[in-house]
């Protein structure tokens, strides 16, 4: 989907191309991706010429990415209706906006908080040699060193002057012995409120519950908590060590769970983020599948409703499409739901359901967006969704913040399945205004004031924000899995 790339072109500015965050293989573009890419590419072309400006500048510019977003939506509109229906979701981009910036802005521009609560970035030390760098190609990433592509700097520039995101969580504090040492935490938090505020640069510590015996992580967690600001506990239940579940239920799986979160809110950070979904990737339990499943999502909230679950991903999963909640259903979002549902859990409560690699992945697919964010609006509450993008690995996320922006849920779906409407309220708090509230972020921060033109100088000069930095084909998914979790690099001779 990189088509006519070469020389100075930048690459197309909504990247609907596969690309992986690591834990799954991306599948190829579906025909609506490329049919919708094949009139991009010549849309793209034309509105330039209309325009007045080179190709390069209008691919990094608002308005190219309302080019695709329209014509995105025509394409599904089409395809639909040769099946006999229209699609579940839609973007609002108005024609003008495709060659007009005025309008562009109006369409999928804002100054609301972005408060991305899943990102992630790489600190390979200097002198490293390249091939410690994730094994694929980075012939997109305009760096001499491809270590460079995920380091500090580029991470900052990606994350704050790249794109409109205002607020971050650094995913993981590795315990120590991994590749992100607290200095470099601290002094990406230091920089990172330099370029846009203080207080807007979260940490959260990696724990693996299941890789030691329960009193060594109790000790571990005081430890890190002491001495690091850590505004929530991450963790996977089918990595980092043997499998285990939340809420303890499986009595042949390690018996950590309830220690752990027991531990979070001894601790006073009641805050726990849970990858749940993603995987066929990347697990080091044999059945990872059954680990990184949400089923045990809803009992580890009833039995703690003081502290705060963050699933990660939703629960979502590559395969089957999303279509209305069903309660039978094995896969996908739908098993969150079923697990917060007969536990008592409603909307608004204690989980939350965040969307980092998920909405990445459904943004090409607007009916299957729209079911995925409906049924989250529903079952989970639209004070309980918080924004995340999981890159570094999509590069600049400006293209997942202008979607969603445009994006909306059909009249149709919202009358068939209680869905509410996307209003910008809604939206407001999808994107920071949530996640301000768990970790204390006063919501009236809003955006980083940056000058917009500055801005749009900078996107200029890099041509950086149309480039993805994660794997996109099965064998670099491969490679990078054999290698070990990114964390890992750093450790290896």
């Amino acid at each position: 989907m990189g088509a006519r790339r070469g020389g100075d072109d930048p690459g197309l500015p909504i990247k609907w191309h596969p690309v992986s965050n690591g834990e799954f293989v991306p599948p190829p573009p579906t025909a609506l991706v490329r049919e919708a890419t094949r009139r991009s590419l010549a849309a793209l072309d034309e509105n330039a010429r209309r325009t007045g400006v080179s190709r390069r500048q209008f691919l990094l510019s608002a308005c190219g990415s309302a080019t695709m977003l329209a014509v995105l939506a025509a394409c599904s509109k089409e395809e639909a209706a040769s099946e006999g229906g229209r699609p579940g979701g839609t973007f609002d981009v108005p024609p003008e906006s495709t060659t007009e910036p005025a309008a562009a802005a109006e369409a999928i521009g804002g100054d609301e908080l972005i408060f991305d609560v899943q990102t992630h970035l790489l600190d390979f030390g200097a002198g490293l040699p390249a091939s410690l760098a994730p094994a694929f190609p980075q012939s997109d990433c305009g760096e001499d060193d491809p270590l460079d592509c995920y380091r500090r700097p580029a991470f900052l520039d990606l994350m704050f002057l790249e794109s409109d995101t205002s607020a971050i969580v650094l995913s993981a504090i590795p315990f120590p012995g991994d590749l992100l040492s607290p200095e470099v935490m601290a002094e990406t938090i230091r920089i990172g409120e330099e370029l846009c505020g203080d207080g807007r640069v979260f940490m959260q510590a990696q724990t693996n519950p299941s890789a030691a015996p329960v009193a060594q992580l109790r000790e571990s967690m005081a430890r890190v908590a002491d001495e690091f600001p850590i505004t929530a506990w991450k963790a996977y239940c089918h990595a980092g060590g043997p499998g285990w579940f939340l809420d303890d239920h499986d009595p042949g799986a390690p018996q950590c769970g309830e220690a752990f979160l027991a531990r979070a809110e001894e601790l006073g950070v009641p805050r726990v983020a849970v990858h749940k979904g993603f995987t066929a990737i990347g697990g080091t339990a044999p059945d990872a599948g059954r680990y990184s499943d949400p089923v045990d999502v809803g009992p580890a909230a009833a039995a703690h409703p003081d502290l705060d679950l963050i699933v990660y991903h939703s629960g979502f999963d590559v395969g089957p499409a999303e279509g209305p909640y069903d309660e039978a259903n094995e896969f996908g979002v739908d098993r969150l739901i079923r697990s917060m549902r007969s536990s008592g859990i409603d909307p608004g409560q204690n989980v939350y359901a965040e969307l980092g690699s998920t909405w990445r992945f459904l943004m090409s697919n607007p009916t299957q967006a729209a079911h995925v964010i409906g049924k989250l609006l529903v079952h989970v509450g639209e004070d309980n969704i918080l924004w995340g993008t999981d890159s570094i690995w999509y590069g600049s996320p400006q293209d997942q913040i202008e979607s969603f922006r445009a994006f909306q849920i059909s009249d149709e779906l919202q009358e068939r399945h209680g869905y509410p409407a996307l209003t910008a309220e809604v939206k407001a708090k999808v994107f920071g205004g949530n996640a301000a509230r768990l970790h204390g972020l006063d919501p009236a921060a809003g955006a980083c004031r940056f000058d917009r033109a500055e801005l749009e100088e900078v996107r200029l000069r890099t041509g950086r924000k149309n480039r993805t930095f994660g794997p996109a084909t099965a064998t670099a998914v491969r490679l990078l899995a054999e290698q070990g979790e990114p964390w890992e690099h750093g450790r290896r001779p």
